[in-house]
Order: C-alpha cells, then structure tokens, then sequence
C-alpha cells in the first residue's frame, strides 16, 4: 500500500523543484533591489542538483522498476522512462543556470528568471511522469507558460520581445490543437488515463473522432518538439531569447515533449489494434521524421546566423529522435525506442554546450555570423577546443556521445526493418557535417576581422560549457551506463 509519505517521497524529484521555485521568489522577495545574483543562482543549483541526484538514486535503485508505480490517483508514474528523462531535464537545467550567472549580470529581476527557470523544469518533469492526458496538458502549459516569459526575459531587446511575442501566439495556437485532440480522444474512448485510453481504443466505435483526435494530438507534440511543420517558431524564438534560455528549450523542453509523445503513442494507442482500426499514427512519424531532417538540415545549410544554424540543426535532430517513434511495428520497438531516448541524452549535453558558446561570445560582444567568429581561438581556446567537440559530436564523428547515439538509433532503424529511415538520417548528418564545419574552420583557421581583445573571464560560462564537454566525450568510452538505462525503460514500456 502505498502511503501519502510514500508517495511525495517517491515523487522527490518533482517536490524539489517546485519548492525551489517559492522558495527563490521568497528569498527575491526580501529585498528585491539588493545585488543578490550570487545567491539566487546558487540556492538554484543547490535545488536543480539535489533533484538530479535523487532522480539519479532512484534510477540505479530500480525505483518503480519495472511495472511501474502509479501515484495521486494513477495520474503520475514513476517508472524508469520518467527517471531517465527528469536526469536529463535536471542536468540541462543545471548548465543553464551554471551559466545564466554571468549572462544575466547587469540585468533586473535574476530573481524572476530563476525562478521561471525552475518552474519551466517543474513542468517538464510532469510531463515526463504524466499518466494522463489531463497531467499531459497541465504540466505542457505549465513548461510553456514559463518558456514564453523566459524568451521575452530582455525586456529591452526588441528582438526577445518580439521572439516571446511570436513564440506566445503560435504555442497558444497548438494549446488549443492539443486540448481539442484530447476532447476527442475522450469522445471516443471515454477516458483520459493512458492504459483506460489504450482499453477504450479496442472497443470504441467512433473511429474517424479518435483519428481526428489523434491527428490534433501529433500536432501539439510536433510543435513542442520543434518537427516539421510546427518548427516555424524555433529559429525565432531561438534567436531572440537569452542564448542561455535557447539553450534550455531546444535540449530540456524538447525531451519533455518527446517523452510524452513516446508514452502517450506507447500506451495509450497500441499500434496493432490503432491499425486494424485503419489509424496507422506510425506512418504519420514516418512522414514527420524524413520531412524534418531534411528541412531541418537543408536550412542549418544555408543560414549566415551561427544561432540559426544551431536552431535549424536542432529542428534536423528532432528528426533524427523520431525515428524512435517512425520504426515501431518491426518487431525491435525497445530497441528503437530506447536508442532515441539515448540520442536525446547525449544531444542534452553537447547541443546545450553549444548554445552556451555562443553565449560566451555575445558577453564579449562578438557578433552572430560566421565571419565573426574568425580566430576566435585566440581570444578563448579552451572554449574553442569544447565547441569543435560539441560540433563533430552533433554531426556523428567519434569525438562525443552523439556518434554512438546516431550509430545505435540508425542500426536499430535498420533491424527494424526501416532502412531507409536510416538512409535519411545518415545522409543529412553527412550533410550536417558541412554547416558544422563552417563555425569550426571560422574559429580555428580564419583570421580574425578585428583586432581580438581579451575580455573578462565569465567563470559561470565556462564552467557551463567545459561540464557539458566532459560529459559529450566521457559518453563516447562510458555509453554502456545510458544503453542499459534507456533499453530497461523503453522495455518496461512496452511490457
């Protein structure tokens, strides 16, 4: 039996980071006026850390492993797919604040900004235990109520407002495409709990409702994870936000709103009963996956803006990880679903570690194309080495995680019996490897356009981006650990 202690115990990862979101606006709220930047982000890695550790614990502990344990009425569950995503969540959240110390001096309300972080992190790892659509809608509104203001964050930089203005309207616009997905979802099945979903769908005789309804539902996840044809808002929102911020939503948001799409499609719509039914939601992904790494790619391809290019280039690998959802029905669909859960790990890091760069060269003032990162070397070489790293790992070289990531995602394609989703992936990441060199051949063998100066050393920054590449190469030796955890999960899942 499971008790009300038990159970706020077991949901520990969630109940930190919600408490340390009130506790940062009490302490904010104290003196707000006062210079208290120090303490606001360190109260706030403090939290963000504690919360990854315990979500680290009870994943090696086997909590809720491997059925499952459902609380608060079976609407959350803690499992081994919602540990292994709230660590990725939690350790984004961490570099982003590690970093936002030094991008944010200077600026008013830290307070407000760390506080929305946390509380943006609160909601992703809802999303990552909801059991429910109505937790699903919840915890996606709670995420993007805060990314929204965290994107306008610069109230005095038209670009953010405008950035926030634009990324408002459009995640308004899938709100409603998502909850009207979900109304249908419920005429037809007449519930909204996932396993009582995956019941009614057996029995339901409103077929064409729960094919509308899942066609709504495909689309508020595409627009969370930036997938063709809901990635328009990416390369805005991207480019206007804080970089840090830019960071958070293109790594932390996009695995939450993939986590909730492999649960929700897993669970609730088996794939055998949604076919004979004449819904097939796989060769939806199908099309969403070859459509998004090609427009994704081929428009990283041509962008002048190095931030843009990392938008795109996010939008491409937001393919990639739906390859995990695109091959299912091949007889390997935990393999193939969990090597997308190990692809988003690795991509946490290095494409957060990315963003972070380019953060560190706007605190000294460089500029956003290419051409204004000539012989950036020799202004920050350690930072260069890391961001060559996070470029040719993001590509699929073996410098990083992210080849083995793609290596395991393509084969398990391929065992599947999709080859040619494969056939895609690889060709636009052999493509990807022409937009990612640019930067790296700006940096290291270009010559400056300017005379280059040596700035202030923003330690938060580096530190932020040096962790994030530690991690992408300690991933290429040690991506047993990641394998094994991923491949229990997306087993369980399928159980």
């Amino acid at each position: 039996m499971v008790t009300q202690a038990s159970t706020w115990i077991a949901l520990a990862p969630i109940v930190v980071l919600a408490a340390l979101s009130m506790v940062l606006f009490i302490v904010d709220s104290i003196d707000p006026d006062a210079d208290n930047s120090s303490l606001l982000a360190g109260i706030s890695l403090a939290g963000v850390l504690t919360s990854l550790a315990i979500a680290g614990w009870y994943l090696l502990a086997g909590v809720g492993q491997p059925e499952g344990l459902a609380l608060l009425g079976d609407q959350v569950v803690v499992d081994g797919m919602s540990l292994f995503f709230t660590i990725i969540v939690t350790s984004v959240t961490a570099l982003v604040i590690v970093a936002s110390y030094d991008y944010l001096v200077g600026q008013p309300h830290q307070g407000e900004f760390f506080s929305l972080v946390v509380l943006a992190a609160t909601g992703m790892t809802i999303m990552a235990h909801a059991n429910g659509l109505v937790t699903v809608f919840v915890s996606l509104e709670l995420s993007s109520l805060s990314s929204f203001a965290l994107v306008a964050f610069l109230k005095r930089n038209r670009g953010s407002v405008e950035a926030g203005l634009k990324y408002f309207l459009i995640g308004a616009l899938s709100s409603a495409i998502f909850v009207y997905g979900i109304s249908l979802v419920y005429a037809a099945t007449g519930s909204m709990q996932l396993d009582a979903v995956a019941a009614g769908v057996a029995e339901t005789e409103n077929v064409g409702v729960l094919g509308f309804g899942v066609l709504m539902l495909v689309g508020g996840f595409a627009y969370k994870t930036a997938s063709v044809p809901f990635h328009f808002w990416a390369p805005e929102a991207y480019e206007g936000a804080p970089t840090p911020v830019s960071a958070f939503i293109s790594s932390a948001s996009k695995a939450a709103g993939f986590v909730i799409a492999f649960r929700v499609f897993a669970e609730a719509f088996p794939l055998d009963v949604m076919v004979a039914l004449g819904i097939d939601w796989v060769l939806i992904f199908q099309v969403l996956a070859v459509a998004t790494m090609i427009v994704g790619n081929f428009a990283a391809a041509v962008q002048e803006n190095v931030k843009r290019m990392l938008a795109y280039s996010s939008v491409g690998h937001a393919g990639y990880v739906l390859i995990g959802l695109a091959a299912l029905g091949g007889g390997q669909d935990s393999l193939v679903l969990g090597a997308a859960m190990m692809h988003l790990f690795v991509y946490g890091f290095m494409n957060t570690g990315a963003f972070l760069f380019i953060a560190l060269a706007e605190h000294w003032g460089v500029g956003r194309t290419f051409e204004d990162y000539n012989g950036f070397w020799r202004r920050a070489p350690v930072a260069s080495v890391a961001v060559t790293v996070f470029m040719f790992s993001l590509a699929g070289l073996p410098i990083g995680g992210g080849f083995l990531s793609k290596y395991v995602l393509f084969t398990a394609a391929v065992g599947a019996g999709f080859w040619w989703l494969a056939a895609v992936g690889a060709l636009t990441s052999a493509l990807s490897l022409f937009y990612y060199s640019r930067l790296v051949r700006a940096i290291w063998l270009e010559d400056p356009v300017a005379d280059v100066e040596s700035g202030d050393q923003p330690l938060g920054l580096y530190v932020g981006i040096l962790a994030a590449a530690v991690v992408t190469v300690a991933l290429l030796p040690g991506f047993f650990p990641v394998v094994d955890a991923a491949q229990a999960a997306a087993t369980a899942l399928f159980a």
